[in-house]
């Protein structure tokens, strides 16, 4: 993971790219969202657009696209860009609220190159139809054995 975040960093440094905020998007991207912000030294928001509570999700994403209106750049951070659907949930949101989507990127630890979705950034790129593997990132592996075996299996076909 530190390797990765590192790649991150240096990819955007290449660029001379650098956000004015990082968000940590919950609950995978909320640890290398940390360790991004510190390496970087950026200040970091999350979200949680999965968890549905609305007032919450609803109020940030309008502060985060009204910052995006006033010209500043926003770099999302996740641990892995599987099927999509976060990152296409999330952009949607933003756009609805308005948001220039030209200050808005995406970084990841591990990107699919199937996805929906593509990424800005990425530490490393998989094909799922080759890589059937089920990353289990270091924060995930606190949980019970039993809960990352359902999880695996919420989307059989990734790991078949």
């Amino acid at each position: 993971m530190v390797a990765g975040i590192q790649a991150l960093a240096a990819a955007m440094e290449s660029e001379g790219w650098r956000p004015a905020l990082l968000v940590g998007v919950g609950r995978g991207g909320l640890a290398p969202g940390v360790y991004l912000s510190h390496r970087m030294n950026l200040p970091l928001v999350s979200i949680d657009h999965s968890t549905r509570i609305a007032p919450f999700g609803t109020e940030l994403i309008a502060v985060l696209a009204e910052r995006t209106r006033a010209g500043e750049q926003l770099l999302f951070v996740e641990d892995i860009n599987d099927s999509g659907k976060t990152i296409g949930e999330i952009r949607a949101a933003l756009a609805a609220q308005g948001a220039i989507d030209s200050n808005i990127r995406f970084a990841v630890l591990i990107d699919n190159s199937l996805s929906a979705q593509r990424v800005d950034y990425q530490a490393r790129t998989i094909d799922r139809s080759l890589d059937k593997d089920w990353f289990i990132f270091p924060w995930e592996a606190m949980a019970p054995r039993e809960r990352i075996a359902e999880e695996a299996m919420e989307v059989p076909e990734r790991i078949a």
